[in-house]
């Protein structure tokens, strides 16, 4: 195994991170923005106000994007199996 391998087997793990970690990221940030947004808007400062929207946002997401999550880390640890018996 060289550097030149490693570098890409790295390189490709931090995008699967990235693809199975964005939506959920994304939809964290504009719920909490909105939120944000309310609360300033209506001077209420509850701290459950902005939790309870996220939580639910990102299960809700979650349970939407798991097949896609599932078959992007299928697909990395076959591509990841497949270098490993090849050699790299």
């Amino acid at each position: 195994m060289e550097v030149n391998d490693v570098l890409t087997v790295s390189r490709d793990a931090m995008w699967v991170t990235i693809k199975l970690g964005a939506p959920m990221m994304v939809v964290g940030l504009v719920i909490g923005l909105v939120v944000s947004l309310f609360q300033a808007l209506t001077q209420i400062q509850e701290a459950t106000l902005a939790f309870v929207p996220k939580i639910l946002a990102i299960f809700a997401v979650f349970l939407i994007s798991l097949p896609f999550m599932v078959a992007t880390l299928i697909g990395f640890t076959r591509e990841l199996a497949s270098r490993i018996v090849g050699g790299f």
